[in-house]
C-alpha cells in the first residue's frame, strides 16, 4: 500500500485535518491564528502532507478521536493537539509533547515512546 502512495503526486503545500472544532470553545480568532502558525511551521520544517489537528476538551471528551490517531500514525502522517480543556488525552504507546515555539502553550505534537 505504501509502494502506492509513493507514486500519488505530493501536494504543494501541507494538508491539515481538524477534529473537533465545533465543540472545543475557542474563538474563531484563536482558532484561525493556530490554523496559520501550524500551516507556516509544517512549510518551515519542509513538511508538504498531510497532517491532523484535534481540539481536545478533557470536559468532554470524544471517542472517535482515537481512531483518527491511530489511522493518521498507521499512515505517517503528524498528529497534534490543541488542549481546550485541562488536560491531554493519554494514548496508548505514545505521548504528546508540548510544542512550546507556540505561545498558548496548549498545542502538543503526538510522539511514540521510547522502545514501542
Amino acid at each position: 500500500m505504501k509502494i502506492l502512495n509513493f507514486l500519488k503526486p505530493k501536494p504543494a503545500q501541507p494538508t491539515i485535518d481538524s477534529y473537533g472544532q465545533q465543540g472545543c470553545g475557542v474563538s474563531q480568532e484563536q482558532i484561525q491564528s493556530l490554523m496559520e502558525w501550524l500551516f507556516a511551521s509544517l512549510l518551515n520544517a519542509g513538511y508538504f502532507g498531510r497532517s491532523h489537528l484535534i481540539w481536545y476538551n478533557s470536559d468532554n471528551p470524544d471517542p472517535s478521536v482515537e481512531k483518527v490517531i491511530k489511522k493518521a500514525m498507521y499512515s505517517c502522517e503528524p498528529v497534534f493537539l490543541y488542549r481546550c480543556g485541562g488536560r491531554t488525552m493519554p494514548p496508548q504507546g505514545y505521548y504528546w509533547r508540548m510544542m512550546d515555539e507556540h505561545p498558548s502553550m496548549k498545542i502538543y505534537q503526538l510522539q511514540v515512546r521510547d522502545g514501542e
